[in-house]
């Protein structure tokens, strides 16, 4: 089955919100697009991530960007990803 057609865990939603936002000033909709969120999952899960300063949001360009903390976490969720064996 297709990563994004399966239930995703809260963690692995938020990496993959962490990995569109990495590096770049990504816009909302592009962020829904590459995650397969609606847009009122997105916006809950932007809000909470807003708040652990995981992402930060660019008022003037309307854009969201991963903040130092949040690539931190990115790097330590891949890790874990690494070190679990998947039985699926």
């Amino acid at each position: 089955m297709p990563r994004q057609l399966r239930h995703r865990s809260r963690s692995e939603i938020i990496s993959s919100i962490l990995e569109v936002t990495n590096g770049n000033k990504v816009r909302i909709t592009e962020i829904q697009f590459k995650t397969y969120l609606s847009y009122n999952i997105l916006k809950e899960y932007l809000v909470h991530l807003l708040q652990c300063d995981l992402i930060e949001y660019i008022e003037g360009e309307r854009t969201f960007k991963t903040t130092p903390k949040g690539m931190q976490a990115l790097q330590m969720y891949s890790r874990m990803d690494e070190l679990l064996v998947r039985t699926h």
